[in-house]
């Protein structure tokens, strides 16, 4: 299971992060971005009842669509998530125990990190994919550039500030994938009933992802 989900973030270079104020809306907010054409979704623990949501999504879209949890803290939270039927967990930094838990249940886990020190503690962990929380604020892509120098096999992906300007760069600096939030998933847009913006958004990603591969 870890492998196809590796695969499966590689091909399709995107990890939308689900943040809402409800079920309903993440639901709403899950269907444009699918409806987009990026069949990826990190359902945060943020979003109230999130491993019922992601329970849901799993029995709905089964193979097609790879449902995983975000902000995940802690072992206690990634056996719920797992439990639930998430099939990749990401968190905000290191918890070396959500890493181990995944592992057991060969579950991917993507850890945060942002430095070189964290980085090192996440591969002695295991960590196999590393999420680069808060990277627009470290340096943007010149930071995951510099990180690939001493990790060139670091399979990054930055998350924070991630945008449709700024994800060409990010790929061109060695990006593994890209984590996009609020930039994707406009939560104004959605109850302003204007779900079309986040499938044309999601699709303008992919495209950029595309192009970004092409040139590289």
């Amino acid at each position: 299971m870890i492998e196809a989900a590796i695969q499966k973030i590689q091909e399709v270079g995107i990890i939308p992060v689900v943040r809402a104020a409800n079920v309903d809306e993440a639901r709403r907010a899950v269907d444009a971005i699918c409806a987009g054409g990026i069949p990826i979704i990190e359902i945060t623990m943020t979003v109230p009842s999130a491993p019922q949501m992601i329970r849901q999504l799993v029995r709905d879209f089964a193979s097609s669509v790879l449902t995983g949890a975000g902000t995940v803290t802690n072992a206690q939270q990634a056996e719920i998530c797992m439990d639930a039927g998430a099939q990749f967990l990401v968190s905000p930094g290191l918890s070396v125990a959500v890493v181990q838990a995944a592992t057991k249940r060969s579950i991917l886990a993507l850890p945060g990190a942002l430095t070189p020190t964290e980085v090192m503690a996440a591969m002695e962990a295991g960590a196999r994919i590393i999420k680069i929380f808060p990277c627009s604020s470290a340096g943007g892509a010149k930071h995951i550039k510099a990180l690939k120098a001493p990790f060139p096999e670091g399979r990054f992906v930055p998350t924070g500030g991630v945008n449709l300007a700024t994800a060409p760069e990010y790929l061109a600096a060695g990006a593994f994938a890209l984590g996009v939030g609020s930039d994707l998933v406009d939560l104004q847009a959605l109850r302003r009933n204007e779900a079309s913006k986040i499938v044309e958004m999601a699709k303008a990603l992919v495209a950029a992802v595309a192009q970004a591969r092409e040139r590289a």
